[in-house]
């Protein structure tokens, strides 16, 4: 536990173990008393309410009374609705019925207004534990919120309830959360996290394609030609991750990345995060080849590096899958770029290179003060595109 915003263990010993327990497994958990006072929410789940922030959330209050209710329901993320409420209280209230001493009076008189109707119809429920599903939908009424609840009893040496804890996870079983995220870098996914609001954010683009890919694509079987996207890809992800990058779409054999300043510390080093991944990727490259069974020339990447001072940056989560994305003019141009860096070369605008301080170039072996640069159009394996839609951006090999 060592955010500065971790709420503090409770003062009861046996549910103080449990809380740290369920704080340092990443579980999303609530802890309650025997009253059904919140006395301890985890990291993770207040996260999840305050979009990537600790969110505060009152702790000594019921957990189905009216100040935690409101709290919850004016949460910019995760947000819970009156329909999520109720169904969560009908499954937990035979559990919060049983330890409330003055029985249906006390507890219709414990609980937000919105849950005092489904009171008369809750039994008193004592089992060691529970698992309900909780079906209702979001803020977003186009997006289905499934999520599986388990509330286990728990009980210190002398069989004194010391609290319940409440869990929470996707309603999906854990083979298929596994599936999705057990080959996740752990970094990535966290440096997702900070753009689910998308803004403004100033960040070094890059575009990587392989060259000569329908020729391949012909040549090679279809299962063959799969397994070398699939090795490219990953080389081309592990390459961006390492480097401290975001990655973005992947396009068939092309790969996009995002490189940002205010991750990275500076604009400096978010350009030189680029090129360095540029050049992992291009290093990695010869490897694809071999494990693939085809001469290193056969498997060449070319790439477009570019700045986006005013790109538009942030992560759309769908019901098939999450991405991070940018809008902005320069990533057009960083893909005019990428498209006329024939031949494996890797085309870096002046705009990206400029960016760097004297330390950072010098650990690239660059020397932005002796560059010499060429508009696109006058490349001569400059594209239509480029020459329509980006003619005088200035370019250099790195």
């Amino acid at each position: 536990m060592t955010d500065e915003g971790t709420y503090p263990l409770p003062s009861d010993p046996t549910l103080a173990k449990v809380a740290a327990a369920l704080q340092d497994s990443g579980n999303w958990a609530w802890l309650v008393d025997a009253a059904w006072r919140i006395v301890y929410m985890t990291d993770e789940i207040r996260r999840s309410f305050g979009g990537g922030e600790l969110a505060e959330l009152p702790l000594g209050k019921h957990m189905f009374g009216p100040e935690y209710i409101t709290a919850t329901g004016k949460m910019g993320f995760g947000a819970n609705t009156e329909e999520i409420n109720r169904i969560i209280f009908a499954g937990m209230g035979g559990l919060v019925l049983t330890d409330t001493a003055g029985g249906l009076h006390e507890l219709r008189e414990l609980v937000d207004r919105s849950l005092r109707d489904l009171v008369d119809d809750l039994k008193p429920e004592n089992a060691p534990a529970i698992a309900r599903i909780a079906r209702g939908t979001g803020l977003d009424a186009l997006n289905p919120v499934d999520l599986g609840l388990l509330a286990f009893r728990i009980r210190d040496n002398t069989g004194r309830l010391a609290g319940t804890a409440v869990m929470s996870k996707p309603a999906a079983g854990m083979h298929a959360i596994a599936a999705m995220v057990a080959n996740s870098d752990f970094r990535h996914l966290n440096q997702m996290q900070l753009v689910a609001r998308a803004a403004r954010r100033p960040a070094a683009v890059l575009f990587a394609d392989l060259e000569g890919s329908s020729p391949l694509a012909r040549r090679l079987s279809t299962a063959n030609y799969f397994r070398l996207v699939r090795r490219l890809v990953s080389a081309a992800d592990r390459s961006i991750i390492e480097s401290g990058g975001l990655v973005g779409r992947h396009v068939g054999d092309g790969v996009v990345a995002f490189f940002l300043a205010e991750s990275l510390g500076s604009e400096s080093a978010a350009a030189r995060a680029c090129i360095t991944a540029a050049r992992t990727l291009r290093d990695a490259a010869a490897g694809v080849a071999t494990r693939s069974e085809l001469e290193a020339d056969e498997v060449v990447v070319r790439f477009g590096l570019h700045w986006g001072s005013k790109l538009y940056v942030g992560a759309i989560t769908t019901g098939a899958r999450s991405e991070v994305t940018a809008l902005g003019d320069e990533v057009n141009e960083g893909a005019r770029i990428e498209a006329c860096a024939s031949g494996g070369k890797a085309l870096a605008s002046k705009d990206l290179i400029e960016r760097l301080e004297p330390t950072d170039a010098e650990a690239l072996d660059l020397d932005p003060d002796r560059m010499t640069y060429t508009p696109l159009a006058d490349l001569p394996t400059a594209t239509e595109k480029a020459r329509r839609d980006a003619p005088a951006i200035a370019v250099c090999e790195v």
